[in-house]
């Protein structure tokens, strides 16, 4: 298979990560879905040299992974919620 051609399917299932994640009423199931979105389309980005698609994502990246932290650090000081 063609290496364009793969990189295509990495862009199709990175849009199709991130509108699974737009439906998931758990937020941090909602952020990890979005976060495995958002790296997948860094490496499309990457990959047919699409920099502004790469440094979006990876911006989201940061913060999905601020929050996912952030909703972590919370359930750990406040377990009964």
């Amino acid at each position: 298979m063609d290496s364009v051609v793969i990189w295509e399917w990495v862009g199709y299932l990175a849009s199709v990560v991130v509108a699974i994640s737009l439906m998931m009423s758990d937020i941090r199931k909602l952020r990890w879905w979005n976060l495995v979105g958002a790296v997948l389309f860094v490496a499309y980005g990457v990959a047919i040299n699409a920099i502004p698609v790469a440094l979006v994502n990876f911006f989201i990246v940061l913060i999905n992974v601020y929050y996912i932290v952030k909703l972590y650090r919370a359930e750990k000081v406040n377990p009964a919620s």
